[in-house]
């Protein structure tokens, strides 16, 4: 069978995060989206996406196909649902459709002519952006049960200073020597080739991802995932790094999201509670005002390519677009445009060929190169957010 994820319409509510990727390719717990239904489903996937992206996430499409909606997260049950279905049927969570089975790839189907199925079990759903890491516990939790099952971690080594020692699993590769890991509150996971310094002292539930590197002398608990080779120092508290992402000094952040290709400077902090204690609003895309969270504590949410310089401050509830440059004394507004360059004195645009350039010297480092495909998503992220920036 070929199964394809689509967006959905919580797509627009994950901006910033799905302006550069389609949600399935969303980093939460230790896996993206994808890699949790590749796993489950044993095969690979491909992608029903906005247009502008679909050339760097194509979609492969058959004779029979069955669609899940990205938003969904994977479990056992849902999964042999999916595998069962026959030609126009229709998984449905309430109102929301999960998956169903179609001959043609097309986003406006006539479910009413389809048989219904509905399921009635628990699911995590990924739906707004603080949902990345307000659901990073059960989804850290799941991520682990799956990819350990009858697999033996790597010896701990006797340096370090263990509590529950058989809720950490260690891949082949990884380094740690005189860190505390206290796995007691939720799993901790260290990925292939991944480091952890001295003096590190971490409280899971943690998801130290492949060739990440966590410093010397730092203190994270959870749930916190740092994504593949990225780097992270300092304090943090339940905070998603996606790929390739540098807080690598000290700093504080909690109940935050960064994308790709961030940096956060020296003494980087956010405020992730507000002084009355009251219901954190966030900048929404989709109403282009800031709506209600539902959360007491909410942080940073950073778009790939953002950057901050040192001893930026940032107030509880910010969000930050795509390939944005902050820096200076005082607080930013609380809804950085994408494509910013300034700080709390005032922003303007950050042009398009200034950002190129950052991007690709900031991707070689990690011999990755600055595609063509890369460059015209940017570039339809700058058209797009313009109307954002009215300085």
């Amino acid at each position: 069978m070929n199964y394809i994820l689509f967006d959905g319409p919580s797509r627009n509510n994950l901006l910033p995060f799905t302006f550069t990727r389609p949600v399935a390719d969303i980093r939460v717990g230790i896996l993206t989206i994808r890699e949790k239904w590749e796993t489950f489903l044993n095969t690979t996937t491909t992608t029903v996406t906005e247009d502008y992206l679909s050339d760097k996430y194509p979609m492969v499409e058959m004779d029979e196909n069955v669609m899940i909606n990205a938003s969904y997260l994977p479990n056992d049950e849902l999964v042999d649902m999916i595998k069962d279905l026959k030609e126009n049927q229709a998984i449905f969570k309430e109102e929301d459709v999960i998956a169903f089975f179609a001959k043609e790839a097309q986003d406006d189907i006539d479910f009413d002519a389809f048989d219904a199925l509905e399921f009635t079990d628990e699911i995590l759903k990924i739906e707004n952006t603080w949902d990345i890491f307000s659901k990073n516990a059960e989804a850290i939790q799941d991520d682990f049960d799956l990819i350990t099952k009858d697999r033996k971690s790597q010896p701990i080594p006797s340096s370090n200073n263990i509590i529950a020692p058989k809720n950490i699993f260690i891949e082949e590769g990884a380094k740690l020597e005189f860190v505390t890991l206290n796995a007691t509150k939720g799993p901790i996971y260290i990925g292939k080739n991944a480091e952890i310094m001295e003096g590190a002292i971490i409280r899971g539930a943690l998801a130290l991802c492949e060739g990440s590197v966590i410093k010397m002398g730092a203190k994270i608990y959870g749930a916190t995932t740092v994504g593949p080779y990225s780097k992270v120092g300092g304090e943090v508290n339940n905070a998603v790094i996606f790929a390739n992402s540098n807080k690598g000094h000290d700093g504080y952040l909690g109940n935050s999201v960064l994308g790709e290709w961030c940096n956060l400077g020296a003494d980087t902090n956010n405020s992730n509670l507000k002084n009355n204690y009251a219901e954190v609003r966030l900048w929404d895309y989709e109403t282009e005002g800031f709506a209600k969270t539902g959360l007491q504590f909410c942080g940073l949410m950073m778009g790939d390519h953002s950057k901050c310089g040192i001893n930026t401050m940032f107030n509880t509830g910010t969000v930050v677009g795509v390939s944005a440059n902050i820096f200076g004394s005082g607080f930013p507004r609380n809804f950085v445009p994408s494509f910013s360059w300034g700080g709390s004195s005032g922003f303007t645009t950050y042009l398009t060929k200034k950002a190129f350039e950052v991007a690709k010297v900031v991707m070689s480092r990690r011999n990755i190169e600055f595609s063509e495909q890369d460059r015209l998503i940017l570039e339809h992220v700058f058209e797009e957010t313009k109307k954002y920036r009215r300085y």
